[in-house]
C-alpha cells in the first residue's frame, strides 16, 4: 500500500460531541487538527481505499471513528470503549490546566516539571489509543498523539 493512500486528508470532530473548551484547549484542538491534516500515517486494516476522511464523535459512551473514502463512501465505522483511556484523559486535561496556569505564575523549573509530566501523559495516551485501535487501524505515534489531543476535546462528556 502506498503512503500517499495511507493517510487522512481531513479530520472533523462531531460538533454535538464537543465539550465547552477554554481558549487554551480550543487552541490545542485547532493545532492538532491542522498538524494532523498536514502530516499523518493512517491505514484501515484490510482496506486500500485511502486517502481517508475521519470523523470522531462521542456516541452512547463510546468513541466513534467514522472513516470514509474521498468519494464519501463509508469504509468503516469503528466504536472504541472509553474504559481504556477515561482516567488518562481526565488526568491529561487536569495537567494541561495546571500547565497553562503555571505559565502565568510559576518558576521556569516548575513549568518545565509540569510540562514533562504533560508530555509523558500525552505519550501514554497516544500509545494506549494506538493499541486500542490496532486491530482496525494502523497509525504512527505522531498521528496517535494528535488523535489523542482530539479525543481529549470530547472529555467533558467522557
Amino acid at each position: 500500500m502506498s503512503d500517499e493512500r495511507n493517510r487522512l486528508v481531513d479530520v472533523t470532530l462531531d460538533e454535538s460531541s464537543l465539550a465547552p473548551a477554554s481558549p487554551n484547549a480550543e487552541h490545542e484542538r485547532r493545532i492538532a487538527l491542522f498538524d494532523l491534516k498536514e502530516s499523518n500515517s493512517f491505514a484501515v486494516i484490510g482496506e486500500d481505499r485511502g486517502p481517508y476522511l475521519l470523523s470522531i464523535a462521542h456516541i452512547e459512551g463510546r468513541l466513534a471513528f467514522d472513516v470514509t473514502a474521498e468519494d464519501g463512501e463509508r469504509v468503516v465505522l469503528h466504536y472504541m470503549a472509553l474504559s481504556s483511556v477515561r482516567k488518562l484523559i481526565k488526568d491529561y486535561v487536569l495537567i494541561c490546566e495546571s500547565y497553562h496556569n503555571a505559565i502565568r505564575t510559576a518558576s521556569p523549573s516548575q513549568i518545565e516539571a509540569i510540562d514533562m509530566g504533560r508530555r509523558g501523559l500525552h505519550n501514554d495516551g497516544a500509545e494506549i489509543l494506538q493499541s486500542a485501535l490496532e486491530e482496525r487501524f494502523a497509525l504512527d505515534l505522531e498521528t496517535a498523539r494528535r488523535l489523542f489531543t482530539l479525543v481529549c476535546a470530547l472529555h467533558v462528556r467522557v
